[in-house]
């Protein structure tokens, strides 16, 4: 209640007029996208949970149809939608500029499945440790060979883990499992995105009494690896793999159960969800192992009626822009939907936030985002930036360039047919392009990342 509410409220006789003019202005700022709840007292928990392969267009509250997705909905319904969040157009540098708060050029862009030694203590969980939560991870790792490193996870911060040996073993059925240190041999016929699952809930379950952090990078919605032998098992009674839509429907149910477990608790109010995806949706998923070869399906979804294939690899919106949904029950209004500039480097900063650190340990190239969860007035982004190797791109909500020179209006051209080359800009397009070029460059040639 705010302080017009509660002086008008004095021994129970309400003021009818600073009543409704307190009631007009909440409604007001609902209508906006604004809430004015208060900030909460304790530390949240943070449950952060990343889907693998998954656009916007396969989500049904963000205007999908091909797919049902009632558990992701409803975390919609009961929180609020982003609708400009923005990831790198595949999984290895979305997960280092997720983990650092920093994009990969700032650590050396580094090679697909390592993690710089150097930056070990400067990342999200060793953070949030520092802010006295207990930390734990489940599901894809793909920041090392963990076969080759079986402390990595606890030097990233993470008391406890229970991880796929990516690119060692299944991650489905018979899954290869490397849980604190040790190889899981108790998983023949199991599946592995339950175990991840029930890994977090047990952990969630008994640190219920202090903050926790929890990270749930799902297998899920990422089909098999198909570079170890003998090749991925199909599951028990079938004849194939799990395609896209059963992968989806897979991922909804075990979100829902992540969901579930919280409100059983008794926990919604203290604990922040934030459910978002690693990039955009495979062009392909593998069903098959026919003959020694791998068979793969095309993955098109309807989008707002409209038909599109996956977009993963591409610097496109269907490769970046993932679907993001936050649910903090008694502190974010359900049912909203916030179109600030957001991109992954953005995560470790807002929860930084959270957990009471004025400062961080290490310079970062992320802007927390925390005011949008609380509903405080603060500047947000003008522009992300997104990266993938040599290849990279920054976006206002207007205009998107790539390093190889290619200018998008994304509001006059949203599927990105019909890029300005250097030499062929309209008036607009030029001032553009000017500005866009100033900050990728001085982005790029900053000796250090700051926020």
């Amino acid at each position: 209640m705010n302080g017009s509410n509660r002086e008008a409220d004095e021994s129970l006789g309400i003021n009818r007029r600073l009543f409704l003019k307190s009631t007009g202005l909440w409604v007001l700022s609902h209508a906006l996208g604004v809430h004015s709840l208060a900030r909460p007292a304790k530390k949240p928990n943070i449950i952060l949970i990343m889907a693998d392969d998954v656009g916007r267009e396969v989500v049904g509250c963000f205007g999908g149809s091909t797919y049902r997705t009632p558990n992701i909905d409803k975390l919609a319904k009961d929180g609020t939608r982003f609708q400009h969040v923005y990831s790198a157009p595949v999984c290895h540098p979305s997960r280092i500029t997720l983990m650092t708060g920093r994009y990969p050029f700032r650590l050396g862009t580094p090679a697909w499945g390592s993690f710089p030694a150097h930056a070990e203590p400067q990342t999200m969980a060793n953070e949030l440790k520092r802010a006295g939560y207990a930390t734990a991870v489940a599901g894809k790792w793909q920041l090392t060979l963990l076969g080759r490193d079986l402390n990595h996870p606890h030097r990233l911060g993470f008391d406890a883990y229970s991880l796929f040996g990516w690119h060692e073993g299944p991650r489905y059925w018979r899954p290869h499992i490397w849980q604190n240190g040790e190889r899981r041999e108790d998983v023949e016929d199991q599946y592995g995105p339950d175990i991840y699952a029930e890994f977090l809930l047990d952990f969630m379950k008994s640190h219920r009494e202090k903050p926790f952090f929890l990270y749930f990078p799902m297998a899920l919605c990422h089909d098999v690896s198909d570079d170890f032998k003998p090749v991925p098992p199909y599951g028990p009674k079938m004849d194939r793999y799990e395609n896209y839509p059963e992968m989806v429907t897979q991922m909804d149910r075990v979100v829902g159960r992540i969901v579930d477990v919280v409100d059983s608790l008794g926990i919604a109010k203290e604990t922040l969800i934030l459910f978002t995806t690693d990039n955009g949706t495979a062009s392909r998923t593998i069903v098959r192992h026919e003959n020694g070869k791998f068979i793969k399906e095309e993955n098109k979804s309807l989008f707002h009626g409209e038909e599109h294939l996956g977009g993963k690899g591409q610097f496109t919106d269907w490769g970046i822009r993932v679907p993001t949904i936050a649910r903090w029950t008694g502190t974010i209004p359900p049912g909203g939907a916030i179109e600030d500039l957001i991109d992954f480097s953005d995560f470790l900063p807002t929860f930084n936030e959270l957990a009471g650190l004025s400062e961080a340990s290490f310079e970062m190239d992320g802007k927390s985002f925390a005011h949008l969860l609380l509903g405080e007035k603060r500047p947000s982004r003008e522009w992300i930036f997104s990266q993938s190797g040599k290849q990279c791109c920054l976006r206002t909500r207007r205009w998107k360039l790539c390093r190889d020179g290619k200018l998008y209006d994304t509001e006059h051209d949203a599927s990105e047919k019909k890029p300005f080359l250097p030499g062929d800009d309209s008036q607009d397009s030029l001032k553009a392009r000017k500005r866009l070029s100033s900050l990728m460059r001085n982005l790029m040639e900053k000796p250090s990342a700051s926020p």
